[in-house]
């Protein structure tokens, strides 16, 4: 049994994303990094120190390997999502749904299976943290900070989004919409923007807001492993993982046996992963 007939709003959104041009979403993307960038320059949080455009050109060239998997992968997740659509397969499709409750729903679940739960699991699992971690050695976060993912741990991803996808039955527009919503959030909460306290606070109680986040990236690991969510952020608070900090200008970030800064050059993080930490070298 599947979702009932949609309005026309309804219709109207699901042949918009269904039919939508790769060039409008990179230019929404686009436009809200630099949108953002240039607020950072105006009215930031922290002051950055150092160069921040051979900071933004770091991580941005990690755009450019998560685009590569995310085309690997794209098949997959197209036949996936299709397959469900046109099977009625999915917890979606048990019961009958409006389409704006089935979308609703669906880009909840993705956020949780495709955003949430993978990053908590990436903090747990030792092997897998060693390519998440190239995310936390960036000292100077900032809205490019969004970008830097390991080109393994976008597989982990995506292949968490796929899961997301097969067991709700989500519709590829729904994906779409959901990829877009997410990729903006996440340049949102990464980024190093001066928000009135009331305001930060207020969006932190249903979005993930700058502040919050902020709290993620500390260099003090109780810290660090928190505050996971990337839209929502009720998910950390209805699992026990949201912290709150008095002043986040006081947050020292990145991980303190990477802080040289050969750890911010492509080619260091790339290898980071396989090199063995200083704790291991020194009971070697």
């Amino acid at each position: 049994m599947g979702p009932i007939h949609a309005d026309k709003t309804d219709s109207r959104m699901e042949e918009f994303f269904n039919n939508i041009p790769p060039w409008y979403r990179t230019a929404f993307l686009v436009g809200g990094l630099v949108l953002l960038w240039m607020i950072e320059g105006a009215i930031p949080r922290l002051s950055f120190k150092g160069d921040r455009y051979k900071h933004a050109g770091t991580n941005l060239f990690f755009t450019l390997t998560t685009a590569v998997v995310n085309l690997g992968f794209a098949f997959l997740i197209v036949t996936a999502s299709e397959w469900t659509a046109k099977a009625h397969f999915g917890l979606l499709y048990t019961f009958p749904l409006p389409i704006w409750l089935h979308c609703l729903i669906a880009v909840m679940m993705m956020d949780l299976v495709g955003a949430y739960l993978v990053h908590v699991i990436q903090h747990k699992i030792a092997w897998m943290w060693h390519f998440h971690k190239i995310h936390h050695i960036d000292t100077a976060v900032d809205t490019t900070t969004a970008l830097r993912h390991h080109p393994v741990e976008s597989i982990f991803r995506v292949i968490a989004l796929l899961l997301a996808i097969v067991v709700m039955g989500i519709p590829i527009w729904m994906v779409m919409l959901y990829q877009t919503i997410s990729a903006f959030m996440s340049q949102f909460n990464h980024a190093n923007i001066r928000l009135p306290k009331w305001l930060d606070s207020t969006l932190s109680y249903v979005i993930v807001s700058p502040d919050m986040h902020k709290v993620h990236h500390s260099h003090y690991q109780p810290e660090t492993d928190s505050n996971y969510a990337n839209i929502f952020s009720f998910w950390d608070r209805l699992f026990g993982t949201f912290v709150k900090v008095k002043d986040v200008t006081q947050l020292r970030y990145g991980l303190d046996e990477y802080q040289d800064d050969h750890y911010q050059h492509i080619g260091t993080l790339l290898k980071v992963p396989w090199e063995q930490t200083r704790q291991e070298k020194i009971i070697n």
